[in-house]
């Protein structure tokens, strides 16, 4: 078998490249993993471990001990001056009735107007207690959501042309409106627990054609944790308010209870949050990529 000149310098060629190429992946490797052994030494060792768990401990201690300052004298002082005035003349001025129409009132009605309703769900933990309260709270925020979401469809176009100039925040939102309905439930509750305002979307939602029962059942769903931290923050007003009516503080046994219960509640809706804004990430990368 004979071969030509030109294929034997082509195979020279291919060889030094692959050489070349050999080498340059050797030295590669090396460089990364002499670099990685370096970052390990100098930021994965057991001393930096030790100090993060030590600054750990530390705010831990710090905020527990600010809890502890907080309930045994800022709360009460608070509670005396404030809370309580407000709290006997609601009592003196309204009846129990008339404080749950309010607050229902309230929740149905602040979210038209861009209000926030939060001290409404802390009147009804206060007035109701967890069951009452929950319901009253939900019912509440149902209808205020829906109202904003029909006014909204008759500025359908304008709200449109306003999430085109900001495609940033628009692009959280259109996830919403996008494949089947439990689609769309899942991305209005993962939006429902962000932190994205709760009254801004009320009105924009129309505008990613998201349909009615998948919006209505994902506020619900997504608005579950914050009504209970809203809950339990209006009964610790009232147990604090009580305490200080009657003259009375705390015991250390209370106060441990009510800063443990306050700091899960809190850690909850942090962590609950975190993820709610890890997978709506995720959803808005799948989407770009199978626009792309």
């Amino acid at each position: 078998m004979s071969y030509n000149a030109g294929d034997e310098e082509d195979r020279s060629r291919l060889g030094e490249d692959y050489v070349k190429l050999e080498g340059g992946r050797g030295q590669w490797q090396a460089e990364t993993s002499t670099s990685g052994c370096c970052d390990g030494d100098a930021g994965g060792g057991w001393l930096w471990s030790l100090w993060w768990w030590a600054k750990l401990v530390l705010v831990v201690l710090f905020v527990a001990v600010l809890g502890a300052v907080f309930f045994k004298w800022i709360g009460p002082f608070f509670m005396e001056k404030e809370i309580i005035p407000v709290i006997n003349w609601e009592q003196r001025t309204f009846s129990t009735a008339i404080l749950g129409l309010i607050a229902f009132a309230s929740l149905a009605i602040f979210p038209v107007f861009l209000i926030p309703s939060t001290p409404s769900m802390w009147v009804a933990g206060m007035t109701f207690g967890y069951g009452y309260g929950f319901l009253m709270i939900t019912g509440g925020v149902l209808i205020g959501s829906s109202i904003p979401y029909f006014i909204g469809s008759l500025f359908y176009h304008r709200i449109h042309v306003w999430l085109e100039r900001h495609p940033k925040r628009a692009s959280i939102i259109r996830l919403a409106g996008e494949g089947n309905w439990f689609s769309q439930f899942r991305a209005v509750s993962l939006i429902r627990i962000s932190p994205f305002p709760y009254v801004i979307y009320n009105y924009c939602a129309v505008a990613t054609d998201v349909k009615y029962i998948p919006y209505l059942l994902g506020t619900m769903a997504g608005m579950v944790p914050e009504i209970f931290v809203a809950l339990y923050t209006g009964i610790l007003i009232k147990t604090l308010a009580n305490a200080s009516k009657d003259g009375k503080s705390l015991s250390v046994s209370q106060i441990v209870m009510n800063v443990a219960g306050f700091c899960i509640s809190v850690s909850a809706t942090v962590a609950v949050t975190w993820y709610a804004k890890r997978r709506l990430k995720e959803l808005q990368m799948r989407e770009e990529l199978l626009l792309q």
